[in-house]
């Protein structure tokens, strides 16, 4: 009886050492392990050589007085701001970046694609030319030809503001340009929204709710019949006319603060700064190139006799790529459009490049004023983990609503 107990428990032995399961627990048990120590061995050295230096680890310092200016902020900072506050302007500018980057992208590379794919020659063609000369140019030269190739020779500030002065000599009922379009940056109207603009917002974010709810109904209804309510058209309707119409009843709430040429710089108005318009062209339309390829592959995908069924139904071919193809193909296309939009964002902390104030090239600043590069780098590598990684949640939320469903 002893030696059979001893055959059983040998035989459990061998069975867990051969047991897939029990070995990819082993398995990840010492990865975990390895990681933690390599962790601990790096931040020890690190702690070793502080000491060493008689410096001290720690984030107390982003209390202190930032004593920097910067060229573009989306919340109120000045230098007399703490490095806290201009850390968050730099997240808000990369986050503008990437939002703004991704939607002009993923605009172009649909069009490119499917340009691509054209029965006309010279837009297929031309479309080829564009994907081939930005896929096999480094996003770096991308923004030094917007930056320093176009940007910078638009017309001087100077010789605009005297040509207003000219005009106005010789005609003095000539106002200043709505638009001032120089190497300063494009100057526009800003809005002054007033008290009673904020009726327009509930009505705009009401009218978004509706086109939803009747786009979903209209999904519904042409999946029981066949027949595809006018979805589009009546989402645009609400989301136009809702909130022109209440804002028409409000009394037109809202004012603008016109652009004012001075006699060295100009006031009032808003302005788009040349190093936002150059890190935002480079990065739209070089991943631009990467998604139109990624859009031609997955049209590809789809089996060539959905398009001949949509032929021989008579549909026509741009209603049928929107309605029949373009949903076919999602599935094929979601996945690798997802590390594009990743890289778009992880490119964006080329802006140094451009003088463009996102979270790396404020966070340069800081560190070269403060010496915490080992606190600033930690900055850095957690917000973008924490950006790519609610993109990639959002994103496979998105392909799993988008997956095909057998019926």
């Amino acid at each position: 009886m002893a030696s059979l107990d001893a055959r059983d428990g040998d035989g459990r032995r061998a069975s867990l050492l051969y047991d897939p399961t029990a070995r990819s627990y082993v398995y990840q048990a010492l990865t975990v392990l390895i990681v933690v120590w390599l962790i601990w061995q790096a931040w020890s050295n690190a702690a070793e050589n502080l000491a060493r230096a008689n410096m001290t680890a720690g984030f107390g310092f982003l209390s202190g007085r930032a004593g920097f200016d910067l060229g573009q902020s989306l919340i109120a900072y000045s230098s007399d701001s703490t490095f806290a506050r201009a850390l968050v302007v730099g997240f808000l500018n990369t986050l503008l970046i990437g939002v703004l980057g991704i939607i002009t992208a993923t605009i172009v590379g649909l069009l490119i694609g499917i340009g691509r794919l054209s029965n006309n020659w010279l837009i297929a063609r031309l479309c080829t030319v564009y994907v081939e000369v930005f896929r096999n140019i480094p996003p770096l030269l991308v923004i030094f030809f917007w930056y320093k190739g176009v940007l910078s020779i638009l017309p001087d500030f100077r010789a605009i503001r005297a040509g207003v002065e000219k005009a106005k000599a010789a005609d003095p009922t000539v106002g200043d340009p709505l638009f001032i379009i120089s190497n300063r940056g494009i100057s526009f109207p800003s809005p002054i929204f007033q008290p009673g603009f904020t009726a327009v917002w509930i009505a705009l974010a009401a009218a978004v709710l509706g086109a939803v709810v009747f786009t979903l109904w209209a999904n519904r209804q042409q999946a029981a019949t066949g027949k595809r309510p006018p979805a589009l058209l009546v989402s645009l309707g609400l989301i136009i006319l809702l909130p022109l119409v209440v804002f028409l009843a409000a009394g037109r709430p809202l004012a603008f603060d016109y652009p004012v040429l001075g006699r060295f710089n100009l006031s009032g108005g808003g302005l788009i700064s040349p190093e936002f318009l150059s890190l935002y062209l480079a990065l739209s339309l070089y991943t631009a190139s990467f998604i139109a390829e990624i859009v031609r592959a997955g049209i590809r995908g789809v089996p060539k006799g959905q398009f001949e069924a949509c032929g021989a139904l008579g549909v026509h071919p741009s209603r049928a790529m929107r309605l029949v193809i373009l949903p076919q193909a999602m599935r094929i296309i979601i996945p690798p459009l997802t590390s594009q939009y990743l890289n778009l964002i992880k490119n964006s902390s080329l802006a140094v490049a451009a003088g463009y104030p996102d979270l790396v090239q404020v966070g340069n600043t800081i560190l070269n004023q403060s010496g915490r590069s080992i606190e600033v780098i930690a900055i850095w590598m957690i917000v973008y983990v924490t950006i790519s990684l609610v993109t990639s949640v959002f994103m496979n939320w998105f392909n799993a609503k988008m997956a095909l469903r057998e019926r």
